[in-house]
């Protein structure tokens, strides 16, 4: 078993950051940045650590951190000295990063995020093969209200799951939404 860490990511960091240049929405387009984002949201960590950790050259890594660095998404949070070398831990800058920001039903700002069902889908496809995929899809017919404050309560629960202690061999996924779609409706009863 790993070392238990009750406060990930273990380093100051905002809440959420608006994401305003297209260098920064290009630095999220590359799988491997974002895999390194979701790495450095359990705790900081070395280019070797995230080398490692992705199974990939330590100047790939380097050049991709480097990248992400540059768009403002992760920054140096802490050094060490080993040798005659400085380390630099890496860590995110923000929890969530957004772009763009919509209005919800009582014009409160709500950010708008990057497709995570479609990051959600592919990730989940080995377990679904495997038969470890837990999982819900329902539709219901609410009020755009209802529909807002459900949201606001999923927001309060991936809260939770973010502040979890960090331990044991297995990265699991938690992915929740709320969209509008266009399932059919059963017309009102005529009483």
């Amino acid at each position: 078993m790993t070392e238990l860490n009750t406060t990930p990511p273990g380093y100051d960091l905002a809440d959420r950051i608006a994401l305003t240049t297209p260098s920064q929405v290009k630095a999220l387009s590359h799988v491997v940045r974002t895999t390194i984002l979701g790495l450095l949201h359990e705790r900081a960590a070395t280019v070797t650590e995230l080398a490692v950790a992705l199974e990939r050259p330590k100047s790939t890594i380097a050049h991709h951190v480097k990248v992400l660095a540059d768009a403002g998404l992760v920054q140096v949070v802490r050094t060490r000295r080993v040798r005659a070398i400085e380390e630099r831990f890496y860590g995110r800058t923000a929890r969530i990063f957004y772009v763009g920001v919509e209005r919800g039903p009582e014009g409160d700002e709500m950010p708008r995020d990057f497709n995570d069902f479609e990051v959600a889908a592919g990730e989940s496809a080995a377990a679904f093969r495997d038969g470890k995929l837990w999982g819900f899809l329902r539709h219901a017919r609410i009020s755009e209200a209802q529909a807002s404050e459900f949201w606001q309560r999923m927001a309060e629960l991936v809260t939770e799951f973010d502040q979890l202690p960090r331990f044991g061999e297995t990265m699991y996924g938690f992915a929740v939404g709320v969209y509008p779609t266009d399932q059919p409706t059963l017309p009102d009863r005529a009483d």
